[in-house]
């Protein structure tokens, strides 16, 4: 008998990339395609989810065919998707109504800050774990609601469904018999109660949305139904979801209390595993479901930094510096030890803790020597710095969860630099381990699929199939280590606005 193989959709926002994973989650191959972006005006994203639907297929197709092996050897699919992006359709022709708002879409802050002056944010976090932003997915379903013509009418008389991109492509994948989504991709819609495990009726009124849109609420790892057979040749099972950092969570083997991930792209994502606990945030952050397997509901704390890697391209392209990261990582090297150079990389403004998104970037400690070198350092340290923020707020909203020592697992384009894994050991004091296989958002998504398939007993035997790490160690003194920190709380103060 052939070896079973999990078949992994990771649907983000430029790209729509299919991996074929074998039973113990080793990467067989890999296929991807660009997606298109719209803007159709300042702030406004669009995808198209037509395309996204034809390129998922597309790219399932080509990585099986390109391990050599047969779609027979699939046993599931596992999808793992960018989390708030929204798709509303027409449940008799599975035509969408309107292209897809993507989650970094801000057409509703006028609507959010509404809600907000009306005094609605609390109702909202305690229920939702989240804040009055247009970032969220039930403004946008509001909105599309009330600006494509006749659609709130037809949505009162049931002829339209609403889901994030997991359910448009389960609906069109299944040829529409299953309009379902997963726990991790409800609890960011603004329409879902984390506790109750259920979407909210007082939500849905407040964001004028009708229930009956909405998807059925699944586990991650549960059953999705089966693809149409005319899509691949044979039906095959689809058994996970989860939202892309949920999914990524899932991949670095964060499944404990205390267990935390930090994913380093443009920006960054960091999620603590709180177990069972879902804490209020009083530093603002978001509490979010990390996972619900065998109807086990566990949560996480998730903290978000607007520029990572983006301070990097900002090197690149404004600064001139060539030759992509690896440029920017080698002039990092040449810096003198102890130069004091800061950069506040508030380019739009500060993420969490923080929230001020009126602050603007800023340069500090520059002398007469100080050069692109010191600069450089200065790109990868604020990273690092801003990771500790989002570490100490996560500790005092979350103590028990910093028991012992203290472990971060990161991936993503910035953590493939050595010496910023260094640099964030050191910076942070915590203990940090770099997985070797960077794609850990499609394993997460794979994994989930392993364990809704039975080919593993539970989720710490899924967990298991995590790649190998490399461990930074921190190497600061505690006193080198907290003068830094007080100079960059200073230096974030002077660039705020609020």
């Amino acid at each position: 008998m052939a070896e079973p193989l999990i078949l992994a959709l990771d649907e983000g926002t430029t790209s729509t990339r299919a991996i074929l994973f074998d039973h113990k989650g080793r990467p067989l191959a890999e296929v991807g395609r660009p997606l298109r972006q719209a803007y159709p005006q300042d702030g406004w994203v669009e995808h198209d989810p037509e395309e996204i639907f034809e390129f998922s297929v597309a790219v399932m197709r080509e990585v099986v065919a390109k391990a050599g092996r047969a779609m027979s050897d699939v046993v599931a699919i596992g999808i793992s998707n960018q989390r708030e992006t929204v798709v509303i359709w027409d449940r008799a022709t599975g035509r969408p109504i309107h292209p897809a708002i993507v989650w970094q879409d801000r057409r509703t802050a006028e609507a959010c800050e509404r809600l907000r002056l009306e005094g609605h944010e609390p109702e909202v976090t305690a229920v939702t774990g989240l804040l009055l932003d247009p970032y969220f997915s039930g403004t946008k379903i509001g909105w599309l609601l009330d600006h494509v013509p006749g659609a709130r009418a037809r949505a009162a008389a049931g002829e339209l469904l609403a889901g994030t991109i997991d359910s448009w492509l389960i609906w069109k994948l299944t040829a529409g018999r299953v309009h379902a989504t997963d726990a991790t991709n409800a609890s960011r819609t603004l329409l879902f109660d984390i506790r109750a495990q259920a979407w909210s009726e007082q939500m849905a009124a407040l964001l004028g949305v009708p229930l009956a849109m909405l998807p059925r609420v699944l586990d991650c790892a549960d059953d999705y139904g089966e693809t149409a057979p005319e899509l691949f040749g044979r039906a095959i099972p689809i058994r996970g979801v989860a939202g892309d950092q949920q999914a990524a969570l899932m991949g670095q083997g964060c499944i404990r209390p205390g267990e935390m991930k930090a994913t380093y792209g443009t920006g960054c994502f960091l999620l603590l595993n709180t177990g069972e606990s879902a804490p209020v945030s009083n530093a603002r952050l978001l509490t979010t479901v990390a996972a619900r397997v065998g109807g086990r509901v566990t949560y996480a704390l998730e903290g978000a930094i607007f520029i990572a890697g983006a301070a990097i391209q900002w090197m690149n392209e404004a600064l001139g510096v060539p030759d992509g990261p690896q440029g920017v990582e080698r002039l990092a090297a040449q810096a003198r030890r102890d130069h004091g150079v800061l950069l506040v990389p508030a380019f739009t403004g500060l993420g969490a803790p923080w929230w001020d998104p009126d602050a603007r970037g800023a340069l500090f400690g520059l002398t007469r020597d100080a050069g692109l070198p010191e600069i450089a350092q200065a790109c990868f340290d604020a990273s690092a710095l801003q990771t500790r923020d989002l570490i100490e707020a996560m500790r005092a909203d979350a103590p028990q969860a910093f028991q012992g020592q203290v472990e971060l697992r990161v991936a993503g384009g910035m953590s493939r630099s050595a010496g910023f894994g260094q640099r964030l050991a050191d910076l942070t004091g915590v203990h940090v381990r770099r997985a070797l296989y960077q794609e850990t958002t499609a394993l997460g998504a794979a994994l989930f699929a392993g364990l809704g398939a039975g080919l593993h007993l539970d989720l710490e035997a899924a967990a298991r199939s995590r790649p190998e790490t490399e461990h930074f160690a921190p190497e600061f003194d505690l006193h080198r280590r907290e003068a830094l920190y007080a100079r960059w709380l200073d230096a974030v103060a002077r660039v705020r606005t609020t």
